[in-house]
């Protein structure tokens, strides 16, 4: 018999590692016990899998006073309480289009023979035997676009680097996962990192480049750890150093940390932070894409753009671009966090509306009570009442709704939020976070804090809304970067679809950090 029991964080933030270990004393010789990644059901951790017969069946939440319960249960058939039946026909797991997560939660992240016999390697075989131009027009017609937030083409900047003169060039793969709600990097980094190798090498062979980076952020140990060993498995079977499955080309891996800074997530910042400088933002032009890593040529891109990858190889540009709508091609892994029900990753192809993912698959609020508002894109991430659940998860469908799609992280708040404050949260996360370098968020940021404070008062509430507005106006097009560019987004949803919560006389404040 084999069990499997989760290494993800999430997992073995609420006792995996015990469960695992203890499953372990009472099986002895009789299991094998297989440390996997998550499914992504964060409600169900620990979730214990029994194979049986080729067919996995689950248990969960597994806490460690029930694992002598789970192996009678297991040994002679009995019935146990958290016995969920067959993992593949839990409803959440079966309405998915897993292709990007299809190994995650299923196969040792660390086993090429598992990773290879679920589908892996095949894109590098396969982007070895048509070479680097159609690898990038395959990359280019499936449709793939940025996944950290931006929603570039991904084929129009690998081109761009190939295109690019010089002998030195870089792949740097930016897991710098920093927004609220989100956890997907982290999770296909611990559950499937070879599908990150794999991509990675794939993205160095079409464009010329001979080296990567993987910059992870510090709050990230056990991505870290998978990552690097990961990178050793994957040098032993091939996957990398200076022959590629036996090609004469060569590619090599490195990971570096980055201390926690937000605004190295913008791509800019990371490679300042990534040369050993303060992350600050650099001015565009000069773009990465020419002028990037210690000066060269680089393709930045974030995990999930570069998950997708072997997947669009192997399979052909067509398959991926089949799913989702509109110029928003291929699935999406979306984070369901906050005050729902059923939080946790659920790929699925773009089209889906915001309401759907809410109440339907995420099962409406932890709480009980209405949901009142739902932020999507992160901190930077404009909130959505009700009335726009219709919207479909779409890039341009959100924009045009005044929001944004960024890391697909979808946090849920009941009735009994605070707008205002919300707002204000927004203004400060921003402050704290800023890099200095550009005036409008810098000082913009600190200046809302104040009106919104003027606002939450009553003191001449119509008068600072206005001048509110305006501020954000100024954040919004005259801001270096992304961070106080977007910081509007939270600030005038809130103020726009819940205007009641500003126009309260009275409110207790939160201290200003």
């Amino acid at each position: 018999m084999r069990i499997f029991v989760p290494a993800d964080a999430a997992a073995v933030a609420v006792g995996a590692d015990d469960v695992a270990a203890a499953l372990a004393r009472e099986l002895g010789d009789g299991a094998t016990i297989v440390r996997t990644g998550s499914r992504g059901m964060l409600w169900l951790e620990p979730l214990v899998e029994a194979e049986r017969d080729g067919a996995r069946f689950g248990f969960g939440p597994v806490a460690l006073s029930e694992v002598p319960a789970l192996v009678a249960a297991l040994a002679g058939g009995a019935d146990h309480p958290s016995a969920l039946g067959l993992v593949d026909e839990l409803p959440f797991l079966k309405s998915q289009t897993r292709l990007s997560f299809a190994r995650c939660g299923v196969i040792d992240p660390f086993s090429v023979e598992e990773y290879e016999r679920h589908g892996g390697i095949a894109g590098l075989r396969r982007a070895l035997a048509i070479g680097p131009a159609a690898t990038i027009s395959e990359v280019r017609e499936s449709g793939l676009r940025g996944r950290g937030g931006a929603g570039f083409p991904t084929g129009i900047k690998w081109q761009t680097v190939a295109d690019a003169p010089g002998p030195i060039k870089y792949i740097v793969c930016n897991a710098d996962e920093g927004d609220s709600g989100t956890f997907a990097d982290r999770m296909i980094m611990e559950g499937d990192p070879l599908a990150i190798v794999e991509g990675m090498a794939i993205a160095g062979f079409s464009v010329g480049a001979g080296q990567g980076y993987i910059y992870i952020r510090s709050e990230y140990p056990h991505a870290i750890d998978a990552m690097n060993r990961a990178i050793e498995v994957a040098r032993g079977a091939k996957l990398l150093g200076a022959s590629l499955l036996g090609s004469d080309h060569g590619f090599e891996l490195e990971v570096r940390v980055g201390a926690g800074a937000y605004v190295c997530g913008e791509e800019t910042s990371l490679l300042e932070s990534l040369e050993g400088r303060r992350g600050e933002v650099r001015a565009k032009p000069p773009l990465p894409a020419h002028v990037g890593l210690f000066g060269r040529p680089t393709v930045i891109n974030n995990v999930l753009s570069l998950g997708a990858v072997p997947f669009i190889l192997a399979e052909g540009a067509k398959t991926y671009a089949d799913y989702g709508m509109g110029r928003s091609r291929g699935t999406m892994p979306i984070q369901l966090a906050g005050n729902i029900r059923h939080g946790g990753l659920y790929e699925t192809p773009f089209g889906i509306t915001l309401g759907e993912l809410v109440m339907d698959i995420g099962g409406g609020t932890q709480s009980g009570r209405p949901v009142r508002a739902v932020q999507v894109g992160g901190p930077l991430g404009a909130y959505f009442p009700p009335s726009l659940f219709d919207t479909p998860f779409d890039y341009e469908a959100f924009t045009a709704a005044g929001g944004l799609i960024g890391h697909a992280g979808v946090v849920v708040f009941d009735d009994s939020v605070d707008m205002a404050k919300m707002a204000r949260f927004a203004m400060q996360f921003c402050a704290v976070e800023s890099c200095g370098k550009c005036t409008p968020c810098r000082i913009g940021s600190t200046r809302g804090i104040e009106v919104i404070d003027r606002i939450i008062a009553g003191n001449e509430v119509e008068a600072n809304i206005a001048l509110l507005t305006d501020l954000c106006e100024t954040m919004k097009f005259g801001s270096l970067c992304a961070l106080g560019g977007f910081t509007p987004y939270p600030v005038m949803s809130a103020l726009t679809y819940f205007p009641e919560d500003f126009r309260k006389t009275a409110k207790t404040l939160e201290p200003t950090r």
